[in-house]
């Protein structure tokens, strides 16, 4: 038996997550030149980076030689200041898909079983798989969560529930009504995820007040990331808002060096770029409406969206991407998720999005 061979089989059983297609590899594939390339694939902010997390990453440059700070006191003190939260509460990742396994290393086992929605984000059954512990996946309702199926669904050796708000890829929103509802009823021995990825683009009325629960549910976890609004995709910042006692075991986990110099020092001044902030938001929104009255002039229909990217019902959507990449256009198919007949496409700067529509309308003219 060879050293592979001999790896535990829910590990061998694993499909590595697949991410976007770089523009560099659609170039070299297609012949394309690259600055002409659009890419709508991975939900990133279409602004790029703000100009004080730019200055922040240039001046920081200059330190590249010594290790980060292992702890991240400047950036959990700046986590702390802006949320209102204590230091000890704090969790910080690699992104937040970091702070996802961290979750399931800490808390999962062989023998243990998480929950998730069918359509949730692809990163709770791989998490899962590799820590050996079952996937409970609750069908979804219109998209999104059923919270009373997946409270049914929670069984006497589950030890956490992942819950993508808003989801990825389908944009779906739960209620705070019902969230709050929801974690009222789960029993206090199992940890609640609240993944808040793309929070930032919600209506304040649609905003769950996640942080403020934290205080009357020491089994919530709040997860954040620095990579979508904020801009720092490529930097990789994320963290975690749990009790301390939760944050605590998690951090005795966390490696020391997983959010490197220049991350910590972008995502301090991102934090405060308030401004940035209100223009992506802004943006988001003006874009949201131009792709989704495309869809409509287009007869197409689509999945209403609370996240920087809607996902579209095209019929074959293997060939329709195709002819995308083609034109130099990069979407992001779905059939790994179940959805087949589906595309996702983030939202642009204006140009991008028109750039799509256009590539759109060619396909379904021929």
């Amino acid at each position: 038996m060879t050293p592979a061979e001999r790896a535990p089989a829910y590990i061998r059983a694993i499909a590595a997550y697949q991410p976007g297609k770089p523009t560099s590899e659609l170039a070299r594939e297609m012949g394309l030149d690259e600055a002409s390339i659009v890419k709508l694939a991975s939900n990133e902010n279409p602004l790029g980076m703000g100009s004080k997390a730019r200055a922040a990453v240039l001046a920081a440059v200059e330190e590249l030689a010594r290790y980060p700070d292992g702890n991240g006191f400047a950036l959990k003190a700046k986590i702390a200041e802006t949320f209102g939260v204590a230091q000890d509460s704090i969790v910080l990742g690699n992104g937040s898909n970091d702070v996802l396994e961290l979750i399931a290393h800490t808390f999962l086992t062989p023998g243990t079983s998480a929950v998730f929605a069918q359509y949730a984000f692809a990163v709770y059954p791989l998490v899962t798989q590799a820590t050996g512990a079952d996937s409970i996946v609750v069908r979804a309702v219109e998209y999104g969560h059923d919270l009373p199926a997946m409270l049914a669904a929670i069984r006497p050796d589950t030890r956490v529930v992942f819950i993508a708000n808003p989801n990825n890829p389908t944009g779906t929103l739960c209620r705070p009504g019902d969230l709050l509802d929801f974690l009222e009823a789960v029993p206090a021995s199992v940890l609640v995820v609240l993944d808040e990825a793309y929070t930032e683009y919600l209506a304040p009325e649609k905003r769950p007040d996640s942080i403020g629960w934290l205080a009357c549910f020491p089994n919530l976890i709040v997860s954040r990331t620095l990579s979508k609004a904020y801009g720092l995709a490529g930097l990789r910042v994320g963290f975690a808002l749990a009790a301390p006692a939760v944050a605590d075991l998690m951090n005795r986990l966390r490696q020391p060096f997983n959010v490197n110099s220049l991350a910590q020092a972008a995502a301090c001044a991102a934090l405060d770029d308030t401004d940035f902030l209100a223009a992506t938001v802004k943006l988001n929104q003006e874009g949201m409406s131009q792709i989704t009255a495309a869809f409509v002039r287009l007869g197409l229909s689509y999945i209403p969206s609370a996240g920087n990217f809607v996902t579209f019902h095209c019929g074959d959507a293997a060939a329709l991407n195709h002819f995308m990449l083609k034109n130099g256009v990069i979407v992001r198919p779905l059939a790994g998720y179940g959805m087949s007949d589906c595309l996702r496409v983030s939202i642009g700067t204006h140009a991008e999005n028109a750039r799509f529509i256009a590539v759109l309308e060619e396909a379904m003219a021929d």
